[in-house]
């Protein structure tokens, strides 16, 4: 769940970078100025975090929203340029996995800014918050193995067919029938191991769990506490058990081959509907860094 914690994060505090997550202009304005909101109805949607905690939560929250909208901003603006200059070309696989590596160096950054608030906050929760938090994965769990575990191949087929149209549709316009093809064949092909994306699932949220109660016992130093969250952050990125690591290379390189493929397979005029969204990106990131609170 950590790793899904920061993402998340990502998604509310820097959803600039993550274009693919919302596509009106607007919404995603709105969403980046309320973000430390945002950011802790969610996450106290899984501790139910008491009166001192929610006070330390948003403060943290608002200092880490500061920090992103004067240092991370400024980066994305560079990116969306970089981003803007490859979309009229042809773009190798190797590029298209550049692309995923831009934003892991910003969750990597994030996870960074984000640890002291942590470390600080950890051994304060309670056994209940902690209940709470394994009752919430749970409830998360169950509707993951009813879209994904449970479904048939077709459904997820289709589920997954769905989401890539609707993202790709976002910044190149729609799909003509040889594209929609790729995509549908792609998905029929993947190697996609559902029972073990499932045991990853599982296996962070466990590793999440008995780290957070083994803080609760006696009153731990700062520098365990520290190590300890920063070892859950480097497991929760970079799995231990090799199967998971060797699944998410692989998805990640059949993933870049296909919208590599998807992204070569374009006309000139979807590239630039692409390169005039990226502009539009670009302006709203520099319209939100001039912002000062």
């Amino acid at each position: 769940m950590l790793d899904r914690l920061l993402t998340r994060l990502l998604r509310i505090i820097g959803a600039p970078l993550l274009l693919v997550l919302l596509s009106a202009c607007s919404g995603l304005q709105l969403a980046y100025n309320n973000a430390p909101s945002l950011g802790y109805w969610w996450l106290d949607s899984y501790f139910d975090f008491t009166a001192a905690q929610s006070e330390k939560v948003q403060t943290e929250l608002t200092s880490l929203h500061d920090w992103h909208r004067k240092n991370e901003l400024p980066r994305y603006v560079q990116l969306l340029q970089k981003w803007q200059r490859m979309a009229p070309t042809t773009l190798t696989p190797e590029q298209m996995c550049d692309i995923w590596a831009d934003v892991r160096e910003s969750l990597l950054r994030l996870s960074e800014q984000v640890e002291p608030g942590v470390v600080a906050l950890a051994p304060l929760l309670g056994q209940a918050q902690l209940e709470h938090l394994a009752n919430s994965f749970e409830k998360r769990n169950r509707k993951w193995r009813d879209e994904w575990l449970d479904a048939t191949p077709a459904q997820r087929q289709k589920r997954q067919l769905e989401f890539s149209v609707e993202r790709a549709e976002m910044f190149y316009g729609t799909l003509d029938d040889a594209q929609l093809a790729l995509l549908r064949s792609h998905f029929a092909a993947a190697s996609t191991d559902f029972s073990m994306s499932y045991h990853g699932i599982l296996q962070r949220q466990q590793d999440m769990l008995q780290t957070l109660r083994s803080l609760q016992n006696g009153k731990p130093r700062e520098t365990h506490v520290k190590a300890e969250m920063r070892a859950l952050f480097e497991r929760a990125l970079n799995p231990p058990d090799p199967l998971l690591r060797q699944q998410r290379d692989i998805l990640t390189a059949q993933n870049c081959k296909l919208y590599s493929a998807l992204h070569n397979s374009t006309s000139a005029a979807q590239r630039q509907r692409a390169v005039e969204k990226l502009k539009d990106y670009e302006m709203m990131a520099q319209s939100l860094a001039s912002v000062r609170p």
